[in-house]
């Protein structure tokens, strides 16, 4: 197929050999107001599970974060869901109006921070509105493994609610239950999880109030049975980020031996990049995972909301972590 490549750069379109991959946008179809499907296309995709993401590397240096939301089990292909966001950072916006069917899009090899993990319980999936992307995923190994699960989907509307059509099987099987706002049709979810089930596992996703709200009718579940993706950093992680109590340190870069000192109202990745260091990042609150860089000395100030406390012995988030004991030494 030939591809009516976007205005990427000489610069972006290198990475290809470190790493991201070129595909092709087979096919693009709405799926309800604002949200439409990319499905993109290559040879050789790397396999992913379930609850995996990629970075969409846009024109312009924009990097932004898609959960794939097809079954894992597709190697052909990927597919992201994109809500177009009128008061976002503008990456939804370029995809909407410039990215058609036999574009070529850069993407990243599939990462996951946010694996289904089976047990021997139900699986509880709670999805806010663009949330249920990754859920879909883990919906569709569900039913190919035939696990005991339930789907609540939180939308405003009936027109704002993708897949629903797919899921109509799950809604007339009672696996499935979708809460429509302006219909009425509201959850409560403290009574829902109020006594979980011997080795029953949730996991969440959506808008920062939602998850927020999901975060505190399961503080009684056991840790390790409760599960999430954030779109954006939250109330308790933004209370972690007080700018008003960073101090400078140090940061040092394995691969040169170089030490850069990072002020108190500066970042590693403004530092590095400051000195011709390049780095991706994205979100810049360390909820997406896209700076996720290997530590080899120092002592890292953690303040992202991905890494859980095994990875956090040997990575960082850079774009919002600081050092407590440094230099912060930097497998780069």
């Amino acid at each position: 197929m030939t591809v009516a490549a976007l205005s990427y750069s000489d610069e972006q379109l290198a990475q290809t050999q470190k790493g991201l991959i070129r595909t092709c946008v087979s096919a693009v179809e709405k799926l309800a107001d604002d949200i439409f499907s990319y499905e993109l296309s290559a040879e050789d995709l790397p396999e992913f599970s379930a609850g995996s993401h990629i970075d969409l590397h846009l024109p312009g240096g924009i990097i932004r974060q898609y959960s794939l939301c097809n079954d894992p089990q597709e190697s052909h292909r990927y597919v992201i869901a994109v809500l177009r966001e009128s008061n976002g950072r503008g990456g939804s916006e370029y995809i909407h109006e410039h990215v058609v069917e036999g574009d070529e899009l850069l993407i990243s090899q599939p990462r996951n921070h946010f694996p289904l993990a089976v047990g021997k319980g139900r699986l509880h999936f709670v999805a806010g509105g663009i949330g249920v992307t990754p859920i879909m995923a883990m919906v569709a190994e569900c039913i190919r493994k035939n696990l005991d699960f339930h789907l609540h989907y939180c939308v405003r509307s009936r027109s704002r609610a993708a897949f629903l059509e797919l899921l109509r099987p799950l809604l007339d099987s009672g696996k499935a239950t979708v809460y429509v706002d302006d219909e009425g049709i509201k959850p409560n979810f403290q009574n829902t999880f109020a006594h979980p089930g011997a080795g029953e596992q949730i996991y969440y996703c959506g808008p920062s109030g939602f998850m927020d709200h999901l975060a505190l009718v399961t503080k009684h579940w056991p840790q390790d049975a409760v599960h999430f993706e954030r779109f954006s950093a939250g109330a308790s992680q933004e209370a972690l980020q007080d700018d008003s109590l960073n101090e400078a340190f140090e940061v040092r870069l394995a691969s040169s031996g170089k030490t850069y000192t990072v002020q108190a109202d500066e970042s590693i990745p403004e530092v590095l990049r400051r000195n011709g260091v390049q780095v991706d990042v994205s979100c810049e609150e360390g909820y997406c995972g896209t700076c996720m860089t290997r530590y080899v000395g120092g002592q890292p100030e953690h303040r992202d909301s991905v890494l859980d406390d095994a990875n956090r012995r040997s990575y960082v988030m850079i774009c919002c972590a600081r050092a407590k004991e440094g230099p912060l030494i930097l497998d780069i």
